[in-house]
């Protein structure tokens, strides 16, 4: 199996030294393995049947996730294990292979794409003579980078904490040593371990209360929004589908937008104004991932809850990549554990993005089997703006109700209403009357007339 990376090289594969450019000298030299358990299991822990990733698609994404921190990436390698052990996950043969390659490309960090226990993670790194970082210690890492905010900050250094109490007997070689007892009987004291656990356990106690206090400031904050009803429009996917870029194009925010994993952390809300007036706040939201750690999902509550809150759900996937159905099936568990139920077609509507990537056939045959009640997927491409109308169509619909055209005449007396009614909705054609009254011919959602309605007194003609 040949990967993008480079040529085969021991069942893995060696980069090729102009792929790191001049960034090499500076970066991490880092090697990833990517551990596939011969006898895959469809059912996770909670009992839900879930599709197999193929191992190209395993290989890919931990590779883009190793890139996410600009890791100069000297070796990669997929290893089909028959038989995981409880001390190191891999075989012996295998770790003394991967210790020759850790010494031969002087690396300075091997990533293991599955979840390790602290002792297997202790052990590989005593036999590998080098830095281990597991899955979730990865991702750990990226939400460091990115985060930008004070929220999104706290949210993951409490992650981090957590993940971290469970590793202290693997993290320094002084753990055991005591200290004196206090009082006046002294006694045996605390060990180390027991003294470093305990002011683990005071700093989550402590971010715990600086994030109560982050989610009742955004509690506020939606209480407000509510005051004045705008429609609150979230967009989910799994990273790197093309959220932000969604996001960029619909509000004209300059939120990042780039080809990796994890590009946005932390959450962006912006008012939005539909083309028939309708005001929404659109939110862009962590991506979602395989494998992401219960305690980050725990951490990051208080931003998904935007999504939680949301009235109307658009569920971006790129529908380029041939592992697109695993990914949706990932985001569906997340949001099954958040409460919201990814099948709802009445809250929910599946984006299929990046169009442009596809054969012309393909795109045509997306496209011709769209209509306007979001009962289908919007096929659409956030790069080129190809199917976007489609797309606010469909939201606004969803929002506001469907559109109708109705002719309105306003008397001298209501003529104030006429800025509301160009900002609200589509004016097909005006007469202005001999008796100063003006006549519109309107194209509006349902819920802009019936608003209408409410400021007139008199009945609209239909």
């Amino acid at each position: 199996m040949k990967h993008p990376l480079g040529t085969a090289h021991s069942g893995g594969h060696t980069l090729p030294v102009h792929e790191a450019g001049a960034r090499a000298k500076e970066a991490t030299r880092a090697i990833v393995i990517v551990p596939v358990l011969a006898r895959q299991q469809s059912v996770d822990d909670a009992g839900r049947q879930h599709l197999v990733r193929s191992s190209q698609a395993r290989h890919d994404e931990a590779v883009g996730l190793a890139r996410a921190i600009d890791l100069d990436l000297v070796h990669t390698d997929v290893v089909t294990l028959n038989d995981p052990r409880p001390a190191t996950l891999l075989g012996s043969g295998k770790v003394a292979e991967f210790a020759e390659i850790v010494k031969e490309k002087k690396a300075e960090l091997v990533i293991v794409d599955h979840p390790l226990t602290p002792v297997q993670q202790r052990n590989l790194e005593k036999e590998m003579n080098v830095k281990v970082l597991d899955r979730t210690g990865l991702i750990l890492e990226i939400f460091g980078e990115r985060a930008r905010t004070k929220e999104g900050t706290l949210q993951v250094e409490l992650a981090h904490l957590n993940y971290q109490k469970g590793r202290l007997v693997r993290s320094w070689t002084h753990l055991e040593r005591q200290r004196g007892g206090a009082g006046f009987l002294g006694g045996p004291g605390e060990t180390q371990i027991e003294a470093d656990r305990r002011m683990l356990q005071e700093k989550i106690i402590k971010l715990k209360r600086e994030l109560e206090t982050v989610r009742r400031t955004r509690d506020l904050h939606r209480a407000k929004r509510k005051k004045v009803p705008f429609p609150v429009v979230a967009i989910v996917g799994y990273t790197n589908a093309g959220k932000s870029t969604l996001f960029n194009r619909l509000t004209g925010a300059g939120v990042l937008a780039e080809n990796m994993l994890f590009a946005t952390l932390d959450p962006t809300l912006r008012r939005l104004r539909l083309p028939h007036g309708t005001p929404i706040i659109l939110s862009d939201t962590v991506g979602f991932i395989s494998d992401l750690p219960t305690h980050l999902v725990a951490a990051f509550r208080a931003t998904l809850e935007e999504v939680v809150e949301a009235d109307l759900v658009l569920h971006v996937r790129d529908i380029s990549d041939p592992d697109t159905a695993a990914q949706a099936e990932d985001v569906a568990h997340i949001l099954a554990d958040l409460g919201v139920d990814a099948s709802d077609q009445g809250r929910v509507v599946e984006v299929w993005n990046k169009i442009d990537r596809l054969d012309e056939s393909s795109r045509a045959h997306l496209q011709s089997g769209q209509n306007n009640d979001g009962r289908s997927p919007a096929a659409i491409s956030a790069v080129t703006g190809e199917g976007l109308d489609h797309l606010i169509a469909v939201i606004e619909a969803r929002v506001s109700g469907d559109l109708e055209t109705l002719t309105a005449t306003l008397k001298p007396p209501e003529l104030a209403l006429l800025d509301w009614l160009y900002r609200n909705s589509e004016v097909l054609a005006r007469k202005d009357n001999d008796d100063g009254s003006v006549t519109l011919s309107l194209t509006m959602t349902h819920s802009a007339r019936d608003d209408l309605q409410n400021r007139l007194k008199h009945k609209i003609k239909e």
